[in-house]
């Protein structure tokens, strides 16, 4: 619960120092966050996406293993003399790895980094011509680099497995190289040798009806395409695809990637807070990222604005970073981490229930909870405004100066607003005093590592009262929100939007992950925006930190 400051006059407190005020109610109960359709969609979309991409590199696996077992079964041919297919000089400068296999196979060429040619013994029944085609037509595809353009096809047809275009696509591709590798081998044959050719492909369909997606065979056809395929070895070969053909080609599968790269729902990784018109919780200072005094034109519009960072507190090594994390706004109620220090460093505050202040007239006393004689726990845990102001009050200007100068705390400027002389009551709340979200993590983590120069007693007594809760994964949570509205030109708040905070540390066994998330609503909400982006954050984090 964190105060939003609003138009209220200052009294003097015990120190003689006025007690500045703030503006907007604090609700304790936050209601959890709302999930938009479109944010359940995206992710009901991704978890089909990831089943979808599963099942389809779970059949490249399969197919890979056939080919890879159909090889290790065979035996290598190492005199290719030897063979029929081999008998006629190569036009192809590269010879694959050549294996003969017993098995009812149609000849077939995979491997894109080490080309191996798989050839069934029963080929050796055919015609010697018609073995010397049949093995060209496989040593054509090598040339032709078809290994490649398949592999990239499976690729794309893998990655974009939800789309129909991409298979018509992949079987147009094995289509035209399965005709292209035709024209070349037949090119200046004579009608013998191309009827040769042709009951050669008839006789591998019989054997082989469904070629592996990974291999260039030799019987890649099917019943609707034989007779088109028979019919043009049997004619003359036609003539070689036009340029403009091929950069038609590549720019209509351009067009296609990139539409379905386009058309894709959001995958809605970030959590819902960071999105437009969200719900939070108490807190609430006075905040705006636009310039020195924290002040917004009346009427601007506010973009979405938001930010996940956290950072292992050990290493410094940044896990997330999300969002606009560098912008400094407001430390709102989350400063109360930093007075706490600086208290107990000083001697201000002793225990967790001393000092035990009373509330005055003339204090901040929008929340009922301020309305009642207040201790350091108490402070902390609802956010009480006019407790920081005496504890401030009493260091004094120079030493709170000193102090935030030494934690190298935001932009640290503590002079408040303009011509006001407030700095020591109201800097921190919609004023002067700003700190992004890499700012706080960087803070943070110099009081969990205790490398700032105060006392042990200030950094054991801040984590006592600091609020902390354990996850259902068992990591320990000390955290502190914050809620500040932004301020308008004319000095009034900006009632119809809040900032909300939340930062602190995650500790598990030996590790430690420190966080801050910032969000700023889009539209007015009925609670603090603080303690509900606590709400909606903690039951996101379990799962964040496992991944982390």
């Amino acid at each position: 619960m964190d105060a939003a400051r609003a138009p209220q006059h200052a009294a003097p407190g015990p120190s003689g120092a006025p007690a500045g005020a703030t503006s907007a109610a604090n609700t304790p109960d936050a209601s959890p966050p709302e999930r938009s359709w479109l944010s359940v969609g995206a992710r009901c979309w991704l978890l089909a996406y990831l089943l979808g991409l599963i099942y389809a590199l779970c059949q490249l696996v399969h197919a890979r293993r056939m080919l890879l077992g159909l090889a290790a079964a065979g035996s290598r041919l190492i005199t290719l003399s030897e063979h029929a297919g081999f008998a006629m000089p190569q036009t192809c400068a590269r010879t694959p790895l050549v294996i003969e296999v017993d098995a009812p196979i149609s000849p077939m060429l995979f491997g894109l980094f080490t080309p191996r040619l798989l050839l069934p013994r029963h080929l050796r029944a055919f015609s010697p011509i018609a073995q010397q085609m049949i093995v060209e037509h496989e040593l054509t595809h090598l040339r032709r680099r078809d290994l490649q353009w398949m592999s990239a096809g499976v690729l794309l047809q893998t990655v974009l497995w939800f789309n129909p275009l991409m298979r018509l696509l992949r079987a147009d591709l094995a289509w035209a190289q399965e005709l292209g590798c035709d024209r070349d081998v037949l090119r200046e044959r004579s009608a013998e040798q191309r009827k040769a050719y042709a009951a050669a492909l008839i006789t591998q369909l019989r054997v082989q009806h469904r070629p592996l997606r990974t291999a260039l065979a030799f019987g890649a056809v099917n019943a609707s395409t034989l007779a088109t395929r028979i019919a043009l070895i049997r004619q003359c070969a036609a003539a070689p695809a036009q340029p403009w053909t091929r950069r038609a080609a590549l720019c209509g599968l351009a067009g296609i990637v990139a539409g379905s790269l386009a058309f894709q729902p959001a995958l809605a990784l970030r959590s819902a807070p960071l999105a437009p018109a969200q719900h939070g919780a108490p807190d609430n200072p006075r905040a705006a990222p636009h310039n020195a005094t924290g002040s917004l034109a009346e009427g601007a519009s506010l973009a979405p604005f938001g930010c996940t960072e956290m950072v292992d507190a050990a290493s410094g090594r940044r896990l997330v970073h999300e969002g606009q994390c560098d912008e400094r706004v407001t430390p709102a109620s989350t400063f109360n981490i930093a007075v706490s220090l600086m208290g107990y460093d000083s001697g201000i505050l002793r225990d967790e229930h001393t000092p035990r202040l009373p509330f005055r007239p003339g204090y901040a006393d929008w929340n009922r909870s301020w309305r009642a004689p207040t201790d350091p726990a108490s402070w902390i845990k609802n956010s009480v405004l006019w407790y920081a102001q005496q504890v401030v009050a009493q260091l004094g200007a120079a030493r709170f100066q000193r102090y935030i100068t030494g934690f190298d705390y935001g932009n640290a400027d503590l002079s408040g607003d303009a011509g006001e002389d407030n700095g020591l009551t109201l800097s921190w709340v919609s004023s002067s005093l700003q700190i992004s979200p890499v700012e706080q993590v960087a803070f943070l983590r110099k009081v969990v590592n205790r490398t700032l120069p105060l006392s042990a007693t200030a950094y054991d007594m801040t984590l006592r009262i600091l609020p902390a809760e354990t996850l259902a994964n068992g990591w320990e949570v000390h955290g502190k929100t914050g809620t500040a509205m932004p301020v308008l030109a004319d000095g009034t708040d900006d009632k119809n939007h809040q900032y909300g905070w939340f930062v602190g540390w995650a500790s598990k066994q030996q590790r430690t992950i420190v966080f801050a998330r910032l969000v700023r609503d889009q539209r007015r909400q009925a609670d603090s925006a603080g303690p509900r982006l606590k709400q909606a954050f903690l039951s996101e984090l379990p799962a964040r930190l496992d991944a982390l």
